[in-house]
């Protein structure tokens, strides 16, 4: 086997197990707040951060280096977890996912400012295309858009820009400062709220929630195994094989069907991501690929993704064309 086929293995298991993961956030959503739910998953996940911290060698202190940007960062990553675990309770699966596989065309427009890109017209084609693609989904003025629309849409955005402020200052700041502040403004935000949400949870919910960190953890470190194991052109389009897991998952568990114009508009919103991804690995500068070069699983707000890891990773990419 070699080692693009691997690494693509390795994605699709990743991917699927965070499909799983949203499966149990979905379940839950429909009983607790979305404040809850983060919570309990970020306290859960402490033990597993901590075995993480346990293994960085890495010299310095925890104070970040760029800490404006840091703060940042931080407040999007808060935002992102609840309002995409929100939107997962609210929405069929497959909408979610449509609405939230917008990301890379939202880190495409956030790149110019932030990183200094230039995103010439081929790009800029295809971001338009995708953003056009959300609109099917949505279909304002003939179907009603409800608050969850908004999250997902609030939680593309802001896991974009999150995702984004990790590829300008990730090179500079450790690991562990990268995973440690957002999961730890996480609980402190979500659990200043609780008094205001909170309902008794029974053993088997606190279980769920156990789920929820251990998958996430799991698939986190395969995607960096995958990273590690295959090109970033190959591995990082196996993420739109999420929209397969979300229809039979919402057949299954939640009686869920996939309308025409939702299928519609995921597969123009897949097809102008997966032009943005294979257009950025013609390019070697790592200014030039920020889609390629920031990664983070919008949804999992215990920080246990791929947020600040992408230095691990091996890149074997082409040089780019002028005329991208």
């Amino acid at each position: 086997m070699s080692s693009n086929v691997k690494g693509a293995v390795l994605a699709l298991i990743a991917f699927g197990l965070f499909s799983t993961h949203d499966v149990f956030i979905k379940t839950l959503g429909a009983i607790y707040s979305p404040i809850q739910i983060v919570f309990f998953s970020v306290l859960l996940s402490f033990p597993l951060a901590t075995i993480m911290l346990m293994q960085d060698g890495k010299p310095g202190t925890l104070v970040p280096v760029h800490p404006w940007w840091m703060a940042v960062r931080t407040v999007g990553a808060v935002i992102t977890g609840v309002s995409a675990f929100y939107a997962f309770s609210a929405l069929p699966l497959t909408q979610t996912y449509a609405i939230l596989f917008a990301t890379p065309l939202l880190i495409t427009v956030l790149s110019i400012p932030i990183l200094g890109e230039t995103v010439r017209l081929r790009r800029w084609m295809a971001v338009i295309v995708g953003l056009i693609g959300v609109m099917v989904v949505l279909r304002p003025g003939s179907t009603d858009l409800t608050l969850g629309h908004g999250a997902a849409i609030l939680a593309a955005f802001s896991g974009a820009f999150a995702s984004i402020v990790v590829r300008k200052i990730g090179a500079e700041e450790r690991t562990v400062v990268m995973l440690l502040y957002p999961m730890v403004a996480n609980f402190v935000v979500m659990g200043t709220a609780l008094g205001f949400v909170y309902k008794p949870m029974p053993i088997e919910h606190l279980g769920m929630l156990a789920i929820i960190s251990i998958l996430a953890w799991i698939a986190g470190r395969v995607i960096i195994a995958a990273y590690q194991t295959g090109e970033a052109a190959i591995v990082a389009p196996m993420q739109y094989s999420q929209i397969l897991w979300a229809t039979a998952y919402g057949l299954i568990f939640f009686g869920e069907t996939t309308d025409f114009y939702t299928a519609l508009g995921a597969m123009i919103i897949i097809a102008s991501g997966l032009y943005i991804v294979f257009r950025e690995s013609r390019g070697g500068g790592s200014k030039n690929t920020p889609v390629l070069r920031t990664r983070s699983r919008i949804g999992t707000p215990s920080s246990l993704r791929l947020s600040g890891l992408m230095k691990s990773d091996r890149f074997r990419d082409k040089p780019r064309s002028e005329d991208d």
